[in-house]
């Protein structure tokens, strides 16, 4: 299959990918002339028949194509130089499509996803409290769920219990509301002493992976989130971005106003065209530090219990969440 053939074929297992449910042709080429990529329904068609007969999806009649587990496989795998920088593009394309109002409390917020074995369940809640309490992590309203109720297209498997937690990158969509351009520059460690920030131990830049860092952080086994809630020393994710210095008292419009809609957490705005926390900024800049929103669950990875976390995995509406403490 020709390079060009395989990026086609990524496309169309992202687009099922991320509509989590079966598609039909029509709604697959509408979906990649969207993305950019222009495949006649005809063509789209064609590359279903030969992805059935490779076992990446599965026809489902006239419910559509389904992606398989192995599709899944090949979508991870697939043109990894082409998807470098993808978390960077997947933050700004939630961010644009946000549709949060804070004033009346509604609308769709970017959410992570994240699943354990339903057993641990009480457990995990225990663990996260102290880290929401402490404002670690974004607000303190998600959901927990066994069903996907709340998060349309989310399966969930036998035995597996969902948390879902407000991502980070929800300050970006609220400040692109207010007509703020944000560059979101890089998540990394952050290091907490005596419950102030101190600096950055390590960074991934998110124009450079095609992984979420704090994703490879947790899994890594580098943060100590829990221990930073209980004694204000410790490691946790949180990441790093610039808007223009002529913006500032409307960005920190924007933080009182997540704070008072409790989604607020740890939020250090800078000083035009001065490092923030060691980290140069722009000349006419101003850097913003924000805790990233899968902290509470590095706490519940931290304590042994198994996750499995996806940040940026969707959009979800506010009025669906609940408190989680």
């Amino acid at each position: 299959m020709s390079a060009d053939n395989q990026r086609k074929v990524a496309a169309i297992l992202r687009v099922l990918d991320e509509a989590g449910r079966p598609l039909g042709g029509a709604k697959i080429a509408r979906a990649l002339h969207r993305a950019g990529i222009r495949l006649e329904q005809r063509m789209v068609r064609n590359y279903l028949d030969a992805m059935d007969t490779a076992g990446l999806t599965v026809n489902l009649g006239r419910r559509g194509r389904q992606l398989t587990d192995h599709g899944r496989r090949e979508l991870a795998a697939a043109g990894v130089v082409d998807k470098i920088g993808f978390i960077d593009a997947r933050g700004d394309e939630l961010a644009y499509n946000m549709t949060l109002d804070l004033k009346r409390s509604r609308g769709t917020v970017i959410l992570n996803v994240s699943t354990l074995p339903a057993a641990y369940l009480d457990d995990a809640r225990r663990q996260m409290a102290p880290v929401i309490r402490a404002r670690l992590g974004m607000g303190h309203f998600g959901l927990i769920t066994k069903t996907g109720e709340g998060v349309p297209g989310l399966a969930i498997a036998a035995g597996q219990a969902a948390i879902g937690t407000i991502c980070s990158m929800t300050l970006n969509g609220l400040l692109r509301a207010e007509g703020i351009p944000v560059v979101s520059k890089f998540g990394g460690l952050l290091e907490i002493r005596d419950s102030k920030p101190l600096r950055f131990t390590h960074i991934i830049y998110y124009a450079g992976t095609t992984l979420d860092p704090l994703e490879v952080f947790i899994k890594a086994q580098m943060t100590s989130v829990g221990a930073a809630a209980r004694t204000g020393c410790g490691l946790i994710g949180a990441s790093f971005r610039e808007v223009p210095a002529a913006a500032l008292p409307r960005v920190e419009k924007v933080v009182r106003q997540m704070d008072e809609a409790g989604l607020g957490g740890l939020v250090l705005v800078g000083e035009p065209s001065c490092p923030l926390l060691e980290i140069p900024v722009n000349h006419g800049r101003v850097g913003i530090v924000v805790a990233a929103g899968l902290n509470p669950l590095a706490a519940v990875q931290e304590a042994g219990i198994p996750t499995e976390n996806t940040a940026l995995a969707r959009l979800c509406p506010l009025e669906n969440l609940t408190s989680l403490i």
